[in-house]
């Protein structure tokens, strides 16, 4: 961002006091601490007081979403690259750090939904049973709430999300880590089974417009696009031609479906450049970054 973007401010969101601890609590700080957390970050950042653009990768894709529904801050623009919208139902591969990965995954095998796994492990708070789906909005602490499924629904998550300039969700059409990859982009299985996807214009959430998505769709805001490779494995120029636009204003109107990423540099995989704008927008996006 900042080699192409002339005087970005660049803020990384760290849950934590180091890279240890932020590590620690991505996997065992509960998701709504982690928003307070967050929060506090950016609402005393002057820098970002009036106003900017938030990117998210991956399970930080998620969370942003999630500030921007639940903290006062005046977000322009919402990318979320990977984020599982409608969190998971599979184990993610996951092989580093190894020690947090094995304790994940003997969490998430004991019972997601158990209180101690709950109350313990981050990703069990946006592990979606699609089979069982009482069980997943009465055991589940955190996803049910802040996607407004539950009886009681907060209206100003749709009026925080219906305020963005731009909502764009980038899903990746071999994602092997997001489970369904369609999560990606609001979509998930059908309720009672886990094989039929029912992608986001036939759900409730869209259509009785829970989040404010249908009313973002209709206004030509919100933005679906799909992306060659693995998780987070972005073809060379994908993120500067395709990104990028929608931060500095430049970006055509709305855009759903496979985007190509243009012509990129001669030389250098899709995985290192996916590795290198990682390194340059850690996990979180004036621009505020998770």
């Amino acid at each position: 961002l900042e080699q192409q973007i002339d005087g970005v401010y660049v803020r990384s969101l760290m849950i934590g006091k180091n890279e240890k601890s932020d590590q620690e609590n991505g996997f065992f700080m509960p998701i709504l601490e982690q928003l307070d957390y967050a929060c506090d970050i950016v609402q005393q950042d002057p820098r970002l007081s009036d106003g900017f653009h938030a990117i998210g990768f991956s399970q930080g894709g998620l969370f942003l979403r999630l500030l921007v529904q639940t903290c006062d801050v005046k977000v322009k623009s919402l990318v979320s690259i990977g984020g599982p919208q409608q969190g998971v139902y599979g184990l993610p591969q996951c092989t580093e750090p190894a020690a947090l990965c094995k304790e994940m995954d003997k969490l998430l095998e004991l019972g997601a939904y158990l209180p101690l796994v709950q109350h313990r492990l981050v990703q069990a708070q946006y592990w979606h049973d699609p089979v069982h789906h009482k069980r997943y909005l009465d055991g589940n602490i955190a996803l049910p709430l802040l996607n407004n499924e539950l009886e009681d629904k907060n209206v100003s998550y749709a009026q925080r999300l219906q305020a963005l300039e731009h909502l764009v969700l980038v899903k990746f059409e071999n994602d092997t880590v997001v489970i369904p990859r369609e999560s990606e982009w609001f979509g998930f299985f059908a309720d009672g089974q886990d094989q039929t996807v029912q992608h986001l214009q036939a759900s409730s959430l869209y259509q009785d417009d829970w989040l404010g998505l249908r009313a973002l769709d209709t206004a030509g805001r919100l933005h679906l696009l799909q992306c060659e490779g693995n998780h987070l494995q972005m073809p060379p120029g994908f993120f500067r031609n395709t990104i990028i636009p929608f931060l500095t204003g430049t970006a055509p109107g709305r855009q759903h479906g496979n985007l190509k990423p243009g012509p990129g540099p001669a030389s250098g995989s899709g995985a290192e450049e996916a590795r290198e704008e990682e390194a340059t927008l850690p996990r979180s996006g004036a621009a505020g970054m998770w």
